[in-house]
């Protein structure tokens, strides 16, 4: 079946990034934001961890927004609540500095046009671990506007994370496509190639920023730069 549609990962596929020094980054920064209302930086991270958890183990019951804030709140206490917009501040500020420690790639922003003048569909299938705020700074770090994809998944809005196929099930059900009609674009062996490829769709690595904690064997996916990618969509 023809391609139709294209989803892309953003960390470490459009934008360059050293996975930790990112989290350690983003991590100095919110802890920092957080001190002066009393939370201690080890119990802190400790409780992201654990969101972040509940969020990847999600069930689909709930957003992954709720399961984040839900298992968060087990941890500091429920009036860690009243502290949302605090948050929501600081991803509109503060964290804006973590961009000093991505990368860029002009060649992510140009293959992304290049598919849409082709005609096809584009999403940002980013696991949405963060809010939407967050999601769509990143996405203009790597020299897009959020607007030129027709969905970017973030955790007010999705049911699932990474890796599990229910993820990009969810996905494909809101634009309305088939597995087979679909090509994954991303960086991370585990995460990205996988779960799409029990689905059925095709996929392409990505191995400017390759993750393959596993060591698995990566010979059958085509791969390369963002280059190769367009050679081998025929742009």
């Amino acid at each position: 079946m023809k391609i139709t549609t294209v989803l892309f990962d953003l960390d470490g596929t459009l934008l360059p990034m050293d996975q930790d020094l990112f989290t350690k980054t983003y991590f100095k920064g919110l802890c920092v934001k957080m001190a002066p209302y009393g939370y201690a930086p080890d119990l802190l991270i400790d409780a992201v961890w654990a969101g972040t958890k509940a969020m990847v183990l999600n069930d689909g019951s709930r957003t992954c927004e709720e399961a984040f804030w839900d298992k968060f709140a087990t941890i500091l206490g429920e009036n860690v609540r009243e502290y949302e917009p605090v948050f929501a501040d600081f991803y509109a500020n503060e964290f804006q500095s973590v961009q000093s420690v991505c990368g860029y790639n002009p060649e992510a922003a140009r293959t992304v046009r290049a598919l849409k003048a082709a005609g096809y569909r584009v999403v940002l299938a980013t696991n949405p671990l963060f809010p939407a705020i967050a999601t769509e700074s990143r996405t203009r770090w790597a020299g897009l506007d959020p607007k030129e994809f027709e969905l970017v998944t973030t955790y007010e809005k999705s049911r699932y994370c990474k890796p599990n196929p229910t993820y990009y099930r969810e996905i494909l059900e809101k634009i309305g496509v088939v597995p087979e009609e679909c090509l994954m674009v991303g960086n991370d062996v585990k995460e990205d190639m996988i779960p799409t490829a029990k689905l059925g769709m095709k996929n392409f690595l990505l191995t400017d920023c390759l993750l393959n904690k596993d060591g698995l064997d990566i010979s059958a996916y085509p791969q390369g730069s963002f280059a190769e990618l367009r050679t081998h969509l025929g742009l």
